[in-house]
Protein backbone atom coordinates (compact mmCIF):
# COMPACT_ATOMS: atom_id res chain seq x y z
CA UNK A 1 0.00 0.00 0.00
CA UNK A 2 1.31 3.84 -0.88
CA UNK A 3 0.55 4.62 2.22
CA UNK A 4 -0.22 8.30 2.25
CA UNK A 5 0.47 9.03 6.02
CA UNK A 6 3.73 8.83 4.83
CA UNK A 7 3.26 11.05 1.85
CA UNK A 8 1.85 13.37 4.61
CA UNK A 9 4.40 13.41 6.75
CA UNK A 10 7.09 14.02 4.06
CA UNK A 11 5.37 17.03 3.01
CA UNK A 12 4.64 18.30 6.43
CA UNK A 13 7.58 18.99 8.58
CA UNK A 14 6.16 18.04 12.77
CA UNK A 15 7.63 21.71 13.41
CA UNK A 16 5.12 23.24 11.14
CA UNK A 17 2.59 21.65 11.81
CA UNK A 18 2.85 21.97 15.94
CA UNK A 19 3.76 26.11 15.39
CA UNK A 20 0.42 26.52 13.71
CA UNK A 21 -1.38 25.73 16.83
CA UNK A 22 1.24 26.42 20.25
CA UNK A 23 4.39 28.89 20.05
CA UNK A 24 7.55 26.94 19.99
CA UNK A 25 11.14 28.03 20.66
CA UNK A 26 14.05 26.92 19.03
CA UNK A 27 16.44 24.21 21.63
CA UNK A 28 19.67 23.33 19.71
CA UNK A 29 18.30 21.27 17.23
CA UNK A 30 14.55 20.65 18.67
CA UNK A 31 12.14 23.39 19.59
CA UNK A 32 10.85 23.33 23.32
CA UNK A 33 7.15 25.09 24.52
CA UNK A 34 4.54 24.93 27.23
CA UNK A 35 2.58 21.71 27.26
CA UNK A 36 -0.83 22.02 25.56
CA UNK A 37 -2.29 19.14 27.46
CA UNK A 38 -1.07 19.85 30.97
CA UNK A 39 -0.69 23.12 32.72
CA UNK A 40 3.13 24.38 33.68
CA UNK A 41 4.82 27.32 33.89
CA UNK A 42 8.23 26.20 32.32
CA UNK A 43 8.28 24.14 28.69
CA UNK A 44 8.60 20.73 29.01
CA UNK A 45 7.30 20.22 25.60
CA UNK A 46 10.01 19.11 23.33
CA UNK A 47 9.46 18.47 19.30
CA UNK A 48 12.77 16.92 17.42
CA UNK A 49 12.35 17.49 13.70
CA UNK A 50 14.76 14.51 13.10
CA UNK A 51 12.45 11.83 14.92
CA UNK A 52 9.52 13.39 13.59
CA UNK A 53 7.78 13.27 16.93
CA UNK A 54 7.56 15.13 20.01
CA UNK A 55 7.58 14.41 23.89
CA UNK A 56 6.85 16.15 27.12
CA UNK A 57 8.94 15.25 30.26
CA UNK A 58 5.77 16.97 32.34
CA UNK A 59 3.34 14.86 31.21
CA UNK A 60 4.54 12.10 29.36
CA UNK A 61 2.30 13.22 25.88
CA UNK A 62 3.95 12.01 22.61
CA UNK A 63 3.37 11.17 19.27
CA UNK A 64 3.89 12.38 15.53
CA UNK A 65 1.70 14.93 13.57
CA UNK A 66 -1.45 12.45 13.94
CA UNK A 67 -1.17 11.81 17.08
CA UNK A 68 -1.00 15.35 18.13
CA UNK A 69 -3.84 16.66 16.10
CA UNK A 70 -6.05 14.05 16.87
CA UNK A 71 -5.23 15.13 20.96
CA UNK A 72 -5.23 18.85 20.13
CA UNK A 73 -8.51 19.12 18.47
CA UNK A 74 -10.45 15.88 19.62
CA UNK A 75 -10.54 14.27 16.06
CA UNK A 76 -10.31 10.60 15.28
CA UNK A 77 -8.12 9.51 13.24
CA UNK A 78 -9.87 9.54 9.87
CA UNK A 79 -10.84 13.56 10.93
CA UNK A 80 -7.02 13.87 11.12
CA UNK A 81 -6.20 12.27 8.05
CA UNK A 82 -8.96 14.07 6.42
CA UNK A 83 -7.19 17.47 7.62
CA UNK A 84 -3.56 16.94 7.58
CA UNK A 85 -3.85 15.56 3.96
CA UNK A 86 -5.93 19.20 3.10
CA UNK A 87 -2.98 20.55 4.66
CA UNK A 88 -0.43 18.80 2.79
CA UNK A 89 -2.24 18.65 -0.46
CA UNK A 90 -2.01 15.15 -0.67
CA UNK A 91 -5.36 13.32 -2.41
CA UNK A 92 -7.36 10.84 -0.10
CA UNK A 93 -9.28 9.51 -3.18
CA UNK A 94 -7.98 5.51 -3.40
CA UNK A 95 -9.17 5.63 0.58
CA UNK A 96 -12.85 7.22 -0.02
CA UNK A 97 -13.74 5.04 -2.99
CA UNK A 98 -17.18 3.98 -1.73
CA UNK A 99 -16.79 0.32 0.29
CA UNK A 100 -19.10 -2.35 0.66
CA UNK A 101 -21.63 -1.42 2.67
CA UNK A 102 -21.00 -4.31 4.93
CA UNK A 103 -17.74 -3.53 5.44
CA UNK A 104 -18.15 -0.21 6.50
CA UNK A 105 -17.99 0.99 10.15
CA UNK A 106 -21.05 2.70 11.75
CA UNK A 107 -19.33 6.01 12.18
CA UNK A 108 -18.64 5.95 8.26
CA UNK A 109 -21.89 5.33 7.32
CA UNK A 110 -23.25 7.85 9.62
CA UNK A 111 -21.24 11.07 7.90
CA UNK A 112 -22.14 9.99 4.68
CA UNK A 113 -25.84 9.86 5.84
CA UNK A 114 -25.04 13.55 7.59
CA UNK A 115 -23.56 14.62 4.24
CA UNK A 116 -26.04 13.52 2.08
CA UNK A 117 -29.04 15.39 4.15
CA UNK A 118 -26.52 18.44 4.07
CA UNK A 119 -26.17 18.66 0.14
CA UNK A 120 -30.57 17.91 0.38
CA UNK A 121 -31.27 20.93 2.14
CA UNK A 122 -28.27 23.13 0.23
CA UNK A 123 -30.38 21.86 -2.77
CA UNK A 124 -34.62 22.96 -1.38
CA UNK A 125 -33.12 26.18 -0.41
CA UNK A 126 -31.71 27.05 -3.91
CA UNK A 127 -35.43 26.32 -5.02
CA UNK A 128 -37.09 28.42 -2.25
CA UNK A 129 -36.53 31.92 -3.39
CA UNK A 130 -39.09 32.89 -0.27
CA UNK A 131 -36.53 31.42 2.58
CA UNK A 132 -33.80 33.19 0.50
CA UNK A 133 -35.45 36.55 0.51
CA UNK A 134 -35.41 36.06 4.51
CA UNK A 135 -32.01 34.93 4.76
CA UNK A 136 -31.29 38.56 2.78
CA UNK A 137 -33.57 40.56 4.94
CA UNK A 138 -31.54 39.33 7.85
CA UNK A 139 -28.52 40.70 5.95
CA UNK A 140 -27.02 37.63 5.25
CA UNK A 141 -25.25 37.64 1.95
CA UNK A 142 -25.00 34.65 -0.63
CA UNK A 143 -21.21 33.79 -0.56
CA UNK A 144 -21.63 33.35 3.70
CA UNK A 145 -25.11 31.13 3.03
CA UNK A 146 -22.48 28.95 0.60
CA UNK A 147 -19.96 28.93 3.11
CA UNK A 148 -21.98 27.54 5.72
CA UNK A 149 -23.75 25.24 3.86
CA UNK A 150 -27.50 26.62 5.32
CA UNK A 151 -30.38 25.16 3.82
CA UNK A 152 -34.18 24.35 4.55
CA UNK A 153 -36.29 21.28 4.36
CA UNK A 154 -39.88 22.56 3.68
CA UNK A 155 -42.83 21.30 6.26
CA UNK A 156 -43.38 17.78 5.13
CA UNK A 157 -43.81 14.73 7.26
CA UNK A 158 -41.04 12.39 5.13
CA UNK A 159 -38.99 14.08 2.63
CA UNK A 160 -35.74 13.51 3.40
CA UNK A 161 -36.33 10.22 4.86
CA UNK A 162 -37.76 9.21 1.19
CA UNK A 163 -34.89 10.79 0.04
CA UNK A 164 -31.91 9.17 1.57
CA UNK A 165 -33.76 5.87 1.27
CA UNK A 166 -33.96 6.35 -2.63
CA UNK A 167 -29.82 6.82 -1.99
CA UNK A 168 -29.30 3.54 -0.44
CA UNK A 169 -29.54 4.33 2.76
CA UNK A 170 -30.53 1.71 5.91
CA UNK A 171 -33.26 2.97 7.94
CA UNK A 172 -31.26 2.18 10.81
CA UNK A 173 -28.37 4.70 9.95
CA UNK A 174 -30.74 7.30 8.76
CA UNK A 175 -32.11 7.00 12.75
CA UNK A 176 -29.08 6.62 14.72
CA UNK A 177 -28.03 9.90 12.56
CA UNK A 178 -31.15 11.55 14.41
CA UNK A 179 -32.35 12.39 11.10
CA UNK A 180 -35.66 10.64 11.57
CA UNK A 181 -38.03 9.46 14.00
CA UNK A 182 -40.23 6.43 14.92
CA UNK A 183 -43.82 5.42 15.36
CA UNK A 184 -46.21 3.00 14.80
CA UNK A 185 -47.04 3.91 11.62
CA UNK A 186 -43.47 4.19 10.55
CA UNK A 187 -40.50 6.84 10.46
CA UNK A 188 -41.28 10.62 10.17
CA UNK A 189 -38.34 13.56 9.33
CA UNK A 190 -36.85 14.88 12.52
CA UNK A 191 -36.52 18.60 11.01
CA UNK A 192 -39.84 20.16 8.92
CA UNK A 193 -40.31 23.51 7.83
CA UNK A 194 -37.05 24.59 9.13
CA UNK A 195 -33.55 26.33 7.88
CA UNK A 196 -30.56 23.95 8.25
CA UNK A 197 -27.62 24.93 9.52
CA UNK A 198 -24.74 22.12 9.93
CA UNK A 199 -22.70 21.55 13.01
CA UNK A 200 -19.28 20.44 12.01
CA UNK A 201 -16.63 18.60 13.73
CA UNK A 202 -13.05 20.31 13.33
CA UNK A 203 -12.30 18.35 10.20
CA UNK A 204 -15.18 19.89 8.15
CA UNK A 205 -17.55 16.87 8.71
CA UNK A 206 -21.13 17.34 9.17
CA UNK A 207 -21.98 15.58 12.61
CA UNK A 208 -25.17 17.08 13.51
CA UNK A 209 -27.43 19.81 12.73
CA UNK A 210 -29.46 22.88 13.85
CA UNK A 211 -32.58 23.84 12.48
CA UNK A 212 -34.93 27.42 12.73
CA UNK A 213 -38.38 27.24 12.70
CA UNK A 214 -39.71 29.19 9.01
CA UNK A 215 -42.99 29.92 10.16
CA UNK A 216 -44.42 29.70 13.41
CA UNK A 217 -46.81 27.67 14.00
CA UNK A 218 -47.43 28.43 18.00
CA UNK A 219 -46.24 24.71 18.78
CA UNK A 220 -43.18 23.96 17.18
CA UNK A 221 -39.95 25.49 19.32
CA UNK A 222 -38.15 27.81 17.12
CA UNK A 223 -34.70 25.67 17.20
CA UNK A 224 -34.97 22.27 17.17
CA UNK A 225 -30.51 20.35 17.28
CA UNK A 226 -29.95 16.78 16.56
CA UNK A 227 -29.86 14.70 19.42
CA UNK A 228 -26.48 12.81 20.93
CA UNK A 229 -25.61 10.41 18.16
CA UNK A 230 -22.55 8.00 17.53
CA UNK A 231 -21.06 10.77 16.01
CA UNK A 232 -22.07 14.04 17.47
CA UNK A 233 -21.57 14.83 21.30
CA UNK A 234 -22.78 18.25 22.58
CA UNK A 235 -19.92 18.36 24.76
CA UNK A 236 -17.39 17.97 22.61
CA UNK A 237 -18.24 20.74 19.56
CA UNK A 238 -19.21 24.19 19.10
CA UNK A 239 -20.42 25.69 16.31
CA UNK A 240 -18.61 27.11 13.38
CA UNK A 241 -15.51 26.66 15.41
CA UNK A 242 -13.87 24.66 12.29
CA UNK A 243 -13.96 28.03 10.40
CA UNK A 244 -13.22 29.95 13.38
CA UNK A 245 -9.92 28.51 14.63
CA UNK A 246 -7.44 29.77 12.58
CA UNK A 247 -8.36 33.14 13.13
CA UNK A 248 -8.51 32.46 16.91
CA UNK A 249 -5.15 31.62 16.71
CA UNK A 250 -3.82 34.48 14.78
CA UNK A 251 -5.71 37.04 16.69
CA UNK A 252 -5.60 35.39 19.51
CA UNK A 253 -9.08 35.28 21.12
CA UNK A 254 -12.71 34.32 20.36
CA UNK A 255 -16.06 35.31 20.34
CA UNK A 256 -18.37 33.32 21.68
CA UNK A 257 -22.14 33.71 20.53
CA UNK A 258 -25.42 32.00 20.93
CA UNK A 259 -26.87 31.52 17.70
CA UNK A 260 -26.45 30.89 14.20
CA UNK A 261 -27.56 34.09 12.51
CA UNK A 262 -25.31 35.91 15.26
CA UNK A 263 -22.50 33.81 14.13
CA UNK A 264 -22.75 33.72 10.30
CA UNK A 265 -23.30 37.62 10.87
CA UNK A 266 -20.18 38.23 12.61
CA UNK A 267 -18.28 35.98 10.15
CA UNK A 268 -19.55 38.12 7.45
CA UNK A 269 -18.69 41.30 9.18
CA UNK A 270 -14.63 40.29 9.69
CA UNK A 271 -14.61 38.16 12.75
CA UNK A 272 -14.18 34.99 11.99
CA UNK A 273 -12.84 34.06 15.53
CA UNK A 274 -16.40 33.87 16.35
CA UNK A 275 -17.92 30.67 17.41
CA UNK A 276 -21.67 29.98 18.90
CA UNK A 277 -23.19 27.66 21.37
CA UNK A 278 -26.28 27.11 19.08
CA UNK A 279 -26.54 23.35 18.81
CA UNK A 280 -24.79 22.13 21.85
CA UNK A 281 -23.80 22.25 25.01
CA UNK A 282 -20.89 24.21 27.22
CA UNK A 283 -19.34 21.57 29.33
CA UNK A 284 -17.73 22.34 33.10
CA UNK A 285 -15.38 19.78 32.41
CA UNK A 286 -11.98 19.14 30.33
CA UNK A 287 -12.45 15.80 29.14
CA UNK A 288 -16.57 14.33 29.21
CA UNK A 289 -16.85 10.65 30.23
CA UNK A 290 -16.18 9.46 26.80
CA UNK A 291 -12.88 10.95 26.88
CA UNK A 292 -13.60 13.48 24.01
CA UNK A 293 -12.46 16.99 24.75
CA UNK A 294 -15.36 20.05 26.00
CA UNK A 295 -15.94 22.35 23.71
CA UNK A 296 -14.46 25.40 25.76
CA UNK A 297 -11.49 23.24 26.83
CA UNK A 298 -10.31 23.10 23.00
CA UNK A 299 -11.16 26.88 22.85
CA UNK A 300 -8.87 27.73 25.51
CA UNK A 301 -6.26 25.23 23.83
CA UNK A 302 -6.61 27.76 20.70
CA UNK A 303 -6.48 30.64 23.16
CA UNK A 304 -6.86 32.09 26.65
CA UNK A 305 -8.78 35.15 25.81
CA UNK A 306 -12.19 34.28 25.12
CA UNK A 307 -15.35 37.61 24.69
CA UNK A 308 -19.19 36.50 25.70
CA UNK A 309 -21.14 38.49 23.41
CA UNK A 310 -24.54 36.60 24.37
CA UNK A 311 -28.30 38.24 23.94
CA UNK A 312 -29.17 41.46 25.99
CA UNK A 313 -31.80 39.78 28.26
CA UNK A 314 -31.92 37.74 31.21
CA UNK A 315 -31.31 34.46 29.34
CA UNK A 316 -28.37 36.18 27.66
CA UNK A 317 -26.80 37.66 30.83
CA UNK A 318 -27.79 33.66 32.37
CA UNK A 319 -26.00 32.18 29.51
CA UNK A 320 -22.80 34.43 30.31
CA UNK A 321 -22.48 33.77 33.87
CA UNK A 322 -22.87 29.92 33.15
CA UNK A 323 -20.15 30.43 30.26
CA UNK A 324 -17.95 32.89 32.14
CA UNK A 325 -17.45 30.70 35.01
CA UNK A 326 -16.87 27.36 32.93
CA UNK A 327 -14.02 29.53 31.44
CA UNK A 328 -12.72 31.02 34.86
CA UNK A 329 -12.01 27.68 35.94
CA UNK A 330 -10.15 26.70 33.14
CA UNK A 331 -7.97 29.57 33.55
CA UNK A 332 -9.57 31.60 30.63
CA UNK A 333 -9.29 35.61 30.50
CA UNK A 334 -12.86 36.11 30.10
CA UNK A 335 -14.91 39.67 29.15
CA UNK A 336 -18.10 40.09 28.36
CA UNK A 337 -19.73 42.48 25.36
CA UNK A 338 -22.63 44.17 26.80
CA UNK A 339 -26.21 44.04 24.52
CA UNK A 340 -28.75 46.47 24.76
CA UNK A 341 -31.92 44.88 26.05
CA UNK A 342 -33.77 43.19 23.56
CA UNK A 343 -30.54 42.97 21.18
CA UNK A 344 -28.15 40.51 19.96
CA UNK A 345 -25.04 40.00 17.87
CA UNK A 346 -27.00 39.93 14.58
CA UNK A 347 -29.19 42.71 15.19
CA UNK A 348 -26.43 44.74 16.42
CA UNK A 349 -24.62 43.74 12.86
CA UNK A 350 -27.32 43.87 10.63
CA UNK A 351 -28.87 47.18 12.01
CA UNK A 352 -26.35 49.61 13.36
CA UNK A 353 -23.39 48.39 11.13
CA UNK A 354 -20.01 46.71 11.61
CA UNK A 355 -18.16 49.21 13.47
CA UNK A 356 -21.01 49.32 16.06
CA UNK A 357 -20.44 45.70 16.21
CA UNK A 358 -16.72 46.74 16.23
CA UNK A 359 -17.10 48.83 19.11
CA UNK A 360 -19.22 46.58 21.42
CA UNK A 361 -16.08 43.82 21.03
CA UNK A 362 -13.67 47.09 21.73
CA UNK A 363 -15.52 47.99 24.80
CA UNK A 364 -16.08 44.27 26.44
CA UNK A 365 -15.54 44.11 30.03
CA UNK A 366 -13.94 41.70 32.27
CA UNK A 367 -16.66 39.24 33.57
CA UNK A 368 -16.59 40.22 36.93
CA UNK A 369 -16.11 43.98 36.40
CA UNK A 370 -19.06 43.42 34.32
CA UNK A 371 -21.29 41.38 37.19
CA UNK A 372 -19.89 44.01 39.54
CA UNK A 373 -22.18 47.37 37.54
CA UNK A 374 -24.93 45.09 36.95
CA UNK A 375 -25.05 44.37 41.00
CA UNK A 376 -24.55 47.96 41.97
CA UNK A 377 -26.63 48.78 39.57
CA UNK A 378 -29.34 46.60 40.57
CA UNK A 379 -29.00 47.37 44.20
CA UNK A 380 -29.49 51.10 43.56
CA UNK A 381 -27.37 52.27 46.49
CA UNK A 382 -28.38 49.98 49.28
CA UNK A 383 -24.82 48.63 50.55
CA UNK A 384 -26.24 45.69 52.50
CA UNK A 385 -28.27 44.60 49.33
CA UNK A 386 -24.65 45.32 47.25
CA UNK A 387 -22.89 43.03 49.47
CA UNK A 388 -25.35 39.96 49.58
CA UNK A 389 -25.56 39.91 46.04
CA UNK A 390 -21.77 39.98 45.86
CA UNK A 391 -20.84 37.41 47.95
CA UNK A 392 -23.46 35.42 46.99
CA UNK A 393 -23.37 36.18 42.84
CA UNK A 394 -19.49 37.31 42.29
CA UNK A 395 -17.35 35.89 45.14
CA UNK A 396 -18.09 32.47 43.44
CA UNK A 397 -16.51 33.58 40.09
CA UNK A 398 -13.69 35.32 41.48
CA UNK A 399 -13.15 31.93 43.82
CA UNK A 400 -12.79 30.28 40.17
CA UNK A 401 -9.44 33.01 39.03
CA UNK A 402 -6.61 30.27 39.54
CA UNK A 403 -4.12 33.30 40.53
CA UNK A 404 -3.99 34.40 44.16
CA UNK A 405 -3.27 38.09 42.18
CA UNK A 406 -5.75 38.35 40.57
CA UNK A 407 -8.01 37.09 43.02
CA UNK A 408 -6.29 40.60 44.73
CA UNK A 409 -6.69 42.27 41.78
CA UNK A 410 -10.64 41.85 41.95
CA UNK A 411 -11.33 42.04 45.62
CA UNK A 412 -9.69 45.57 45.49
CA UNK A 413 -12.31 46.86 42.67
CA UNK A 414 -15.28 45.18 44.06
CA UNK A 415 -14.03 47.04 47.59
CA UNK A 416 -13.20 49.86 45.60
CA UNK A 417 -16.66 50.04 43.85
CA UNK A 418 -18.83 49.18 46.61
CA UNK A 419 -17.49 50.38 49.22
CA UNK A 420 -17.28 47.12 51.49
CA UNK A 421 -13.44 46.75 53.29
CA UNK A 422 -11.53 44.20 51.48
CA UNK A 423 -10.75 42.22 55.04
CA UNK A 424 -14.56 41.66 54.71
CA UNK A 425 -14.57 40.47 51.24
CA UNK A 426 -11.46 38.31 51.70
CA UNK A 427 -13.11 36.61 55.21
CA UNK A 428 -16.56 36.04 52.63
CA UNK A 429 -14.25 34.82 49.73
CA UNK A 430 -12.65 32.04 52.18
CA UNK A 431 -16.08 31.31 53.04
CA UNK A 432 -17.26 30.44 49.52
CA UNK A 433 -13.98 28.76 48.80
CA UNK A 434 -15.00 26.25 51.54
CA UNK A 435 -18.49 25.87 50.12
CA UNK A 436 -17.30 25.62 46.82
CA UNK A 437 -14.14 23.36 47.70
CA UNK A 438 -15.74 20.02 45.60
CA UNK A 439 -16.67 21.36 42.55
CA UNK A 440 -13.20 23.25 42.69
CA UNK A 441 -11.54 20.06 43.14
CA UNK A 442 -13.49 17.71 40.34
CA UNK A 443 -12.55 20.73 38.19
CA UNK A 444 -8.53 20.37 39.01
CA UNK A 445 -8.79 16.84 38.85
CA UNK A 446 -10.23 16.19 35.66
CA UNK A 447 -7.69 19.48 33.99
CA UNK A 448 -4.43 17.30 35.48
CA UNK A 449 -5.70 13.71 34.60
CA UNK A 450 -8.32 14.01 31.68
CA UNK A 451 -5.11 14.33 28.81
CA UNK A 452 -3.22 11.01 30.19
CA UNK A 453 -7.09 9.28 29.95
CA UNK A 454 -7.27 10.23 26.46
CA UNK A 455 -3.42 8.90 25.85
CA UNK A 456 -3.71 5.60 27.70
CA UNK A 457 -7.17 5.38 25.76
CA UNK A 458 -5.08 6.05 22.28
CA UNK A 459 -2.81 4.31 22.83
CA UNK A 460 -4.94 0.99 23.79
CA UNK A 461 -6.66 1.87 20.32
CA UNK A 462 -3.69 1.55 18.56
CA UNK A 463 -2.69 -1.52 19.82
CA UNK A 464 -5.76 -2.75 19.11
CA UNK A 465 -6.05 -1.74 15.61
CA UNK A 466 -2.90 -3.44 14.62
CA UNK A 467 -3.69 -6.92 16.51
CA UNK A 468 -6.87 -6.75 14.83
CA UNK A 469 -5.63 -6.00 11.64
CA UNK A 470 -2.85 -8.24 11.36
CA UNK A 471 -5.42 -11.35 12.35
CA UNK A 472 -7.05 -10.28 9.01
CA UNK A 473 -3.89 -11.07 7.40
CA UNK A 474 -2.26 -14.49 5.42
CA UNK A 475 1.10 -13.31 7.10
CA UNK A 476 1.72 -11.66 9.86
CA UNK A 477 4.31 -9.19 10.27
CA UNK A 478 4.63 -9.30 14.27
CA UNK A 479 4.44 -11.77 16.71
CA UNK A 480 0.69 -11.54 17.47
CA UNK A 481 0.57 -13.97 20.81
CA UNK A 482 3.48 -12.83 22.33
CA UNK A 483 2.05 -8.47 21.62
CA UNK A 484 -1.41 -9.41 23.37
CA UNK A 485 0.11 -11.42 26.19
CA UNK A 486 2.50 -8.29 27.25
CA UNK A 487 -0.50 -5.74 26.51
CA UNK A 488 -2.80 -8.02 28.25
CA UNK A 489 -0.27 -8.05 31.43
CA UNK A 490 -0.18 -4.43 31.71
CA UNK A 491 -3.67 -4.17 31.55
CA UNK A 492 -4.44 -6.80 34.25
CA UNK A 493 -6.83 -8.58 31.74
CA UNK A 494 -6.73 -11.85 29.34
CA UNK A 495 -5.55 -11.34 25.51
CA UNK A 496 -9.13 -12.19 24.43
CA UNK A 497 -10.71 -9.36 26.90
CA UNK A 498 -8.26 -6.74 25.36
CA UNK A 499 -9.06 -7.91 21.46
CA UNK A 500 -13.22 -8.01 22.92
CA UNK A 501 -12.50 -4.24 23.49
CA UNK A 502 -12.24 -3.77 19.49
CA UNK A 503 -15.33 -5.21 18.92
CA UNK A 504 -17.81 -1.99 18.81
CA UNK A 505 -15.22 -0.45 16.42
CA UNK A 506 -13.43 -2.91 14.44
CA UNK A 507 -13.98 -1.61 11.41
CA UNK A 508 -12.20 2.16 11.90
CA UNK A 509 -9.27 0.43 13.91
CA UNK A 510 -8.18 -1.98 11.15
CA UNK A 511 -8.55 1.07 8.49
CA UNK A 512 -6.39 3.20 10.64
CA UNK A 513 -3.94 0.41 11.28
CA UNK A 514 -3.48 -0.08 7.75
CA UNK A 515 -3.66 3.43 6.64
CA UNK A 516 -1.13 4.63 9.05
CA UNK A 517 1.55 1.04 9.43
CA UNK A 518 0.59 -0.65 6.22
CA UNK A 519 3.63 0.83 4.41
CA UNK A 520 5.85 0.38 7.32
CA UNK A 521 8.85 -1.83 7.32
CA UNK A 522 9.28 -2.09 10.86
CA UNK A 523 6.15 -2.35 12.44
CA UNK A 524 7.72 -4.81 15.35
CA UNK A 525 9.24 -1.40 16.15
CA UNK A 526 6.33 0.68 16.40
CA UNK A 527 4.42 -1.93 18.51
CA UNK A 528 7.18 -1.93 20.96
CA UNK A 529 6.80 1.59 21.42
CA UNK A 530 3.67 2.04 22.00
CA UNK A 531 3.53 -1.13 24.59
CA UNK A 532 6.42 1.21 26.46
CA UNK A 533 4.00 4.21 26.30
CA UNK A 534 0.48 2.10 27.39
CA UNK A 535 3.08 0.41 30.50
CA UNK A 536 4.11 4.06 31.67
CA UNK A 537 1.22 5.03 31.71
CA UNK A 538 -0.12 2.66 34.12
CA UNK A 539 3.08 3.44 35.93
CA UNK A 540 2.43 6.91 36.19
CA UNK A 541 -1.09 5.68 37.27
CA UNK A 542 0.24 3.33 39.70
CA UNK A 543 3.00 6.25 41.49
CA UNK A 544 -0.07 8.59 41.85
CA UNK A 545 -2.24 5.97 43.84
CA UNK A 546 1.21 5.03 45.74
CA UNK A 547 1.45 9.01 46.37
CA UNK A 548 -1.98 9.48 47.81
CA UNK A 549 -1.34 6.08 50.18
CA UNK A 550 2.11 7.96 51.39
CA UNK A 551 -0.05 10.89 51.83
CA UNK A 552 -2.44 8.70 53.95
CA UNK A 553 0.08 7.12 56.35
CA UNK A 554 2.14 10.28 56.64
CA UNK A 555 -1.34 11.83 58.05
CA UNK A 556 -2.19 8.73 60.57
CA UNK A 557 1.28 8.84 61.50
CA UNK A 558 2.22 5.07 60.36
CA UNK A 559 5.59 5.08 59.81
CA UNK A 560 6.10 1.97 58.84
CA UNK A 561 3.11 1.69 55.95
CA UNK A 562 4.86 4.92 54.82
CA UNK A 563 8.23 3.34 54.43
CA UNK A 564 6.79 0.56 52.87
CA UNK A 565 4.72 2.62 50.57
CA UNK A 566 8.25 5.06 49.99
CA UNK A 567 10.04 1.94 48.85
CA UNK A 568 7.31 1.23 46.50
CA UNK A 569 7.43 4.68 44.77
CA UNK A 570 10.90 4.41 44.44
CA UNK A 571 11.01 1.18 42.62
CA UNK A 572 8.16 2.69 40.42
CA UNK A 573 9.96 5.33 39.27
CA UNK A 574 13.07 3.03 38.24
CA UNK A 575 11.00 1.31 36.41
CA UNK A 576 9.75 4.71 34.64
CA UNK A 577 13.31 5.78 34.05
CA UNK A 578 14.34 2.16 32.54
CA UNK A 579 12.02 3.12 30.21
CA UNK A 580 12.82 6.84 29.62
CA UNK A 581 16.12 5.68 28.88
CA UNK A 582 15.33 3.21 26.64
CA UNK A 583 13.94 5.97 23.82
CA UNK A 584 17.69 7.58 24.57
Amino acid sequence: MNSPVIKIKESLPIEEVISSYIKLEPAGSNFKAKCPFHNEKTPSFFVSPGRGNYYCFGCSASGDIFTFVEEFEGLDFKGALKLLAQKAGVPLESFNKEEDKKNQSEKERLYQVMEEAAAYFENNLKENSEVEKYLNVRGLEKNSIIDFRIGFIPNDWRLLYTHLQKKGFRDVDIERAGLIKKTDKGFYDRFRGRIMFPISDSSGRVIAFSGRLFVDDEKSAKYLNSPETPIFSKFSVLFGLEKAKESIRKNNFSILVEGQMDLVLSHQAGFKNTIATSGTALSDITVSRENVLSNLGLVRRLSENIVLAFDGDKAGFNASLRAGKIALSLGMDVKVAGMEKGADPADVISKRGVDAWREAIRNSKHLIEFMLEKVLLEAKGDIRKAGRNIKDTILPFVSSIESSIEQAHFIKKISNASSIPEQALKDDLKKVVEELSDEKKEIEEIKNTGSKIFRKDYIERKLLGIMLWQKTLPKHNIDIATTIERVGRILNISGDEFLEKGNASKEDLIFEAEVFYGASTDLQKHVTELILNLEEEYLNEERLKKMQELHTHEEKRDIEKGRETLQAISEINNKIQNIKNSRT
